[in-house]
């Protein structure tokens, strides 16, 4: 019998935790789709480095939060793989602030992004793994979407959503046997992370039992496990993986 070849499409991978699960799914055998919206370089040179690992690798720009866009990307990844087997909607933005000097034009771009990014993506790729009867989607969450944090109202919203939109989803699409989970990093060692204050990431790590920071590799594990048959019968869950930020 012929082994299907497993296709893995992750959303922001051009760099920090969505590289890291990029080529994570690569080393574990997997085709990738490397979705981008920034540096067109920065997403070959992950291209580069899954193909490395003996896989067929495609780079893809689009911006989650445009329907369209994710429509056109979804179609030109099953010209390319015929098959969409796990989905990681890992793209995601930031523009903190404190609420009384928020913009509402800032809370509605990371709520378009996190959130309905996210939803725009599990619309389209549903359809197809519908079809294949099998499927697993990973969600990105955040600590802050179980907890909050002062100044990001917004990224806490849209997290926070994104937790609800995974059960919801998780209930709908079980009975064409795909799994639906979020993960919830807590303080990962990112280019977004790294703007934060010196005060700040000392406060952060006070909160932190293993009182050490988190890797982009230590989300990537989790999500290639997630969406192996080991965990086949796991859908709908939140893993934290932070350290033991929130227990």
């Amino acid at each position: 019998m012929e082994q299907v070849e497993k296709t893995a499409l992750v959303t922001g991978a051009g760099k920090g935790i969505g590289k890291a699960i990029a080529l994570a799914f690569a080393q574990a055998g997997y085709n990738v789709i490397i979705n981008y919206n920034g540096s067109k370089e920065a997403a070959q040179s992950v291209l580069k480095e899954a193909e490395s690992y003996g896989v067929k690798a495609i780079t893809i720009q689009a911006d989650i939060s445009n329907d369209e866009q994710v429509k056109a990307m979804i179609d030109q990844a099953m010209e390319q793989f015929g098959r969409i087997d796990v989905l990681v909607n890992n793209s995601g933005i930031n523009k903190d602030g404190l609420m009384m000097r928020m913009s509402l034009e800032d809370f509605h771009k990371v709520i378009a992004v996190n959130l309905e990014g996210t939803f725009n993506c599990i619309k389209h790729v549903s359809r197809i793994m519908m079809k294949q009867r099998s499927g697993s989607i990973i969600n990105m969450s955040s600590v802050v979407g179980l907890i909050g944090n002062a100044g990001q109202a917004n990224y806490a919203s849209s997290k926070a959503g994104v937790i609800g939109l995974t059960k919801s989803a998780a209930r709908e699409l079980a009975l064409r046997q795909i799994r639906v989970n979020a993960i919830a990093p807590g303080f990962i060692d990112t280019d977004m992370t790294a703007k934060l204050a010196k005060k700040d990431k000392t406060k952060m790590m006070e909160q932190i039992p293993l009182k050490t920071f988190g890797k982009p590799e230590d989300v990537a594990n989790v999500c290639v496990a997630l969406a192996s048959d080991a965990f086949s019968y796991v859908t709908g869950q939140v893993i934290h993986v932070d350290g033991g930020m929130v227990m």
